[in-house]
């Protein structure tokens, strides 16, 4: 199992924060924000993971990350020129992936939980994880049936569909590379990881675990903070870097 951690972009919404430095090296609490997704892949023993970056940040990571032998694992890097959808950063990493499985998280994600037998335990298909929210049209969500199945998946939807929304950690098989490369760009002008969890949902092969603890997406002002509180008060202890 390969690791991709996705942390390019801009930033906008956290100018001028964003203005010298990348929304994912931004300090949340006593930590850089990037060190808690990759808390999440080390602790779920990967030990190969890629960070893609903006071309302007890329010396920043490098500086602060080194070769990640100061965390036991190896890092690669890559530059994403401009933000183009999730599903390039599998296009970008085709050649780190090789023939392996993959698990990549975004940059801007802290998860109270645990992922590690969930990784570990992967065989194939896809592995996505909801968690239950007040605002689902922020976020791509997913419909479930009676028996908790997931029957369908929507980027942002305009009507209310479901309240579960699908959060930034993904585990696919390799196959992901070739699906990624056939995805066509939306009416946004990117490719959307929505378009890879419907290809293996429409083959049965998408699996969809909850979400029991705390998840933060700390793109905004307010989520910023609250994950500043939220790491001083339960993140401290779960951590290994």
């Amino acid at each position: 199992m390969k690791g991709i951690i996705l942390s390019g972009g801009s930033g906008t919404r956290l100018r001028p924060l964003t203005k010298i430095t990348s929304k994912q090296l931004l300090p949340v609490y006593n930590k850089p924000m990037i060190y808690y997704p990759l808390n999440t892949l080390i602790k779920a023993g990967i030990k190969e993971i890629l960070i893609i970056v903006a071309p302007e940040r890329a010396g920043d990571y490098l500086n602060l990350l080194g070769s990640g032998k100061e965390f036991g694992v190896k890092f690669t890097y890559e530059i994403q020129d401009k933000p183009a959808g999730l599903p390039e950063a599998f296009i970008i990493g085709e050649s780190f992936i090789g023939k392996e499985d993959v698990t990549m998280i975004l940059g801007d994600n802290i998860f109270e939980d645990d992922f590690a037998e969930d990784i570990k335990s992967f065989k194939s298909g896809a592995k996505v994880f909801a968690r239950r929210v007040p605002d689902p049209e922020r976020f791509g969500v997913v419909k479930f049936d009676d028996q908790m199945h997931a029957v369908q998946v929507e980027e942002k939807p305009q009507t209310w569909i479901s309240d579960y929304a699908l959060t930034g950690l993904y585990v696919y098989d390799n196959r992901v590379v070739e699906v990624a490369k056939n995805c066509q760009p939306s009416s946004r002008g990117e490719l959307e990881i929505v378009d890879l969890h419907r290809w293996y949902l429409d083959k049965g092969e998408l699996d969809v675990a909850m979400v029991h603890g705390e998840w933060l997406d700390a793109g905004t002002f307010e989520s910023l903070l609250r994950a500043q509180n939220f790491a001083k008060e339960k993140m401290q202890d779960k951590m290994v870097i």
